[in-house]
């Protein structure tokens, strides 16, 4: 498993979003399945900016055998993520009802004896079929 460390600030979004697409592209994954990861990647690394403060950290798995992509947001903060079901008008709110409906399984865990979470997810993501020029 893969880990790296960001400051929680806005700017670390699209950052955390790409170390994940790098980590993952020597596995070419389907396209689908690779906008997916960086959808809920920043959903879940905007929550930790957002409500978390100090640092955060992003994880990544692939497993070739089963296919599986595991993707784990860890930061400091004390409050379990909130499953929010806002107003059609609401500009926020709607982050964890795109994990929910995206990925295949999500979570959080704790650590004990800590204020330190995190929040997964997990993705089923064969690579795509080589393709050949002119076919």
């Amino acid at each position: 498993m893969l880990s790296r460390s960001f400051p929680a600030f806005a700017v670390s979004v699209p950052v955390a979003r790409r170390y994940v697409t790098d980590v993952l592209e020597p596995e070419h994954l389907p396209v689908e399945t690779s906008q997916t990861v960086a959808l809920l990647v920043s959903e879940l690394v905007t929550n930790a900016v957002r409500y978390a403060g100090g640092q955060f950290a992003v994880a990544v798995e692939y497993t070739a055998e089963d296919g599986r992509v595991w993707i784990g947001v860890t930061d400091a903060s004390p409050g379990l993520p909130v499953l929010r079901r806002p107003a059609v008008t609401a500009e926020r709110g709607r982050g964890l009802q795109l994990v929910g409906s995206l990925a295949d399984r999500w979570g959080v865990r704790r650590r004990r004896g800590t204020d330190e979470k995190t929040v997964w997810f997990e993705l089923s993501a064969r690579p795509a079929a080589p393709t050949r020029l002119g076919t």
